[in-house]
């Protein structure tokens, strides 16, 4: 089999069981550093609802990557921009982000946008130029990431994205539960070599937080300052940030009910 992301040979290097039932090959590539499952043949199955229901931090992790979107946003992009969430799943995190400031739109193929209802992007008939696209938990979705990535790329060269990257000992079937067998939706993993080869590939800059957290870029950044940017969440330099933009909240319900009235 080979390589989804260099289209190289892989080699087959474990069997795990996904959603109790399916023994599954896994096959590794050498040459990037990525991991893929065989071809995906249970994966309708894995999305009978495109949330899992193992998925509790869902809540949690929007809020925690709507600080952190916030503050590389406010010190690295033009921040009166547009910007789109990319398989933005029921729109938490795109209401989120407008109900800072941020004038953000929703996008995803199969997700119904429950929460930001009114902001759903339309690429063919949206003149604006995106500043930043973001796209979280949903790298290790890709059945072909190298055409989503180029997807997001023709909307914009920015792309802030979360995923966890593989440990350096490639960990067995049973001893990381990101390989998520229980719901089987997880079926591309990335490591750091896989993620440099990609920003060469489409000459773009990597910034990561080396674990799960990373941007690819046309912009050149100081590695410091972007580590920076990350640990100041720590000290809640968001919520300061949060009290100089305005909200949308308030604009964005008038606005429906003018379009009602």
């Amino acid at each position: 089999m080979n390589c989804k992301i260099c289209n190289l040979k892989t080699k087959n290097i474990f069997t795990a069981k996904i959603l109790n039932k399916y023994h599954v090959k896994y096959y590794y590539c050498n040459h990037c550093g990525f991991l893929q499952t065989e071809e995906p043949y249970w994966i309708e199955e894995s999305y009978e609802e495109s949330i899992n229901i193992s998925d509790t931090g869902i809540m949690q992790r929007n809020i925690h990557l709507s600080k952190i979107s916030c503050l590389l946003i406010y010190f690295l992009f033009d921040k009166s921009k547009k910007f789109v969430d990319f398989a933005g799943g029921y729109g938490i995190f795109t209401r989120l982000m407008r109900d800072m400031g941020f004038d953000f739109y929703w996008q995803d193929k199969f997700s119904v946008n429950s929460v930001a209802r009114g902001f759903e992007y339309d690429q063919d008939n949206t003149k604006d130029a995106v500043e930043l696209l973001t796209s979280f938990e949903t790298f290790e979705h890709f059945d072909q990431p190298i055409a989503e990535i180029e997807n997001m790329l023709k909307i914009s060269r920015n792309i802030l994205f979360s995923t966890n990257l593989l440990p350096d000992d490639l960990p067995q079937p049973d001893d990381w539960w990101y390989y998520g067998l229980e719901h089987g939706q997880h079926i591309s993993f990335y490591s750091k070599t896989t993620l440099k080869y990609i920003a060469k590939k489409y000459n773009l800059n990597l910034y990561t937080n080396n674990f799960s957290l990373h941007l690819l870029t046309d912009k050149k950044i100081n590695r410091l300052y972007f580590k920076l940017i990350l640990i100041s969440n720590w000290f809640g330099l968001s919520y300061l940030i949060e009290k100089t933009l305005n909200s949308r909240t308030v604009d964005d319900m008038t606005q429906f009910k003018n379009n009602e009235s």
